[in-house]
């Protein structure tokens, strides 16, 4: 039998990040053969991975990198299944480790093919879920390329990507303020003008039909109702919408007796309250409509104007489970 040095044991456990335990028992096993041993080693993930192959994967490492120049991102998850692994430091350093080869991969799919080492990204995973005895995956991928890239990442659980129209006086703070406010409110288009209308139709309709129902036990509790919204986007709201929401406005300040020379100082506080409530939809899924999360006097276009000739291009967000 092969004498098995300490020094062989830690070779092959930086080679595979496996523990020092299987490492002596695989070199044993491969008569001190380290190529042996290394095969070894993956078959035995290769197993564990087929037992967890069902299991889910919600927890792990959310991770960003941006090339030099600032005009590619990438965001990419790690998932593994429990908390305990997912905060590991040898986990979160193989994040990096993936996103570092993600950056130069223009989809997911050409990125668990891309080359770790001797492997594949997806053979690594097989690889790593043996030394780890959880099931490992890549469960997110996002790529963007713009005139100016930042991105931020919260506590390793929610990372999102930000691309500006052009590079402006203090990109990098503007660029990472939004991909904060992207990361923090989930937005999931950048405008209302992206808006499908028959999803926006749609969704008008299942939120009014939740509303009335909860007014149904309210009413029968001898609570305050709620208030069921006309509207909950921009897009429905066509000038002949706002002109006749103006007109009941005046129809309102009349019946409530206001002198008509007061209406301008007025009207415009109601209209805005009116866009508000019946925009709902905008506020949550919009980013550039969204209340911004340093200022809530501004929406993020708003905001973004104060840089200059810039807007946000693009955005994307990944997060765990």
């Amino acid at each position: 039998m092969a004498k098995i040095s300490a020094a062989d044991v830690k070779k092959l456990r930086d080679a595979t990040g496996a523990g020092m335990m299987d490492c002596k028992k695989a070199l044993v096993e491969a008569e001190g053969d380290f190529d042996k041993a290394i095969g070894i080693l993956r078959k035995k993930g290769q197993k564990i991975a087929a037992k967890r192959a069902d299991r889910e994967s919600t927890e792990g490492v959310a991770v960003t990198r941006i090339n030099d120049a600032k005009t590619e991102g990438v965001a990419i998850v790690l998932a593994c299944e429990t908390d305990f692994v997912g905060k590991n430091e040898k986990f979160i350093a193989l994040g990096g480790e993936f996103a570092d080869i993600a950056l130069n991969c223009a989809t997911k799919e050409e990125f668990l093919a891309a080359s770790f080492g001797d492997l594949t990204v997806a053979e690594k995973l097989v690889e790593q879920t043996g030394v780890v005895g959880e099931k490992l995956d890549i469960t997110a991928f996002e790529k963007i390329e713009a005139a100016y890239v930042g991105a931020y990442t919260h506590i390793g659980k929610i990372a999102a990507l930000v691309g500006l129209s052009a590079v402006v006086d203090n990109a990098e703070t503007l660029a990472k303020d939004i991909a904060m406010q992207v990361a923090s409110m989930g937005a999931t288009t950048l405008s209302y003008k992206d808006f499908d209308p028959a999803y926006v139709a749609a969704e008008t309709e299942a939120r009014i039909a939740v509303i009335e129902k909860d007014n149904i036990e309210l009413g029968r509790l001898g609570k305050t109702l709620k208030n069921v919204p006309q509207y909950i986007s921009m897009s429905q709201l066509t000038p002949e919408v706002l002109t006749k929401a103006e007109e009941e406005a005046k129809a309102q300040l009349a019946a409530e007796g206001k002198p008509e020379k007061i209406w301008d100082r007025i009207l415009p506080g109601k209209m805005d309250r009116f866009i508000a409530d019946n925009t709902t939809l905008d506020m949550e899924q919009c980013l550039l409509d969204q209340a911004f999360i340093k200022d809530e006097k501004k929406n993020v276009a708003e905001y973004v104007s104060t840089y200059g000739d810039v807007e946000v291009s693009t955005f994307k967000r990944v997060t765990l489970g």
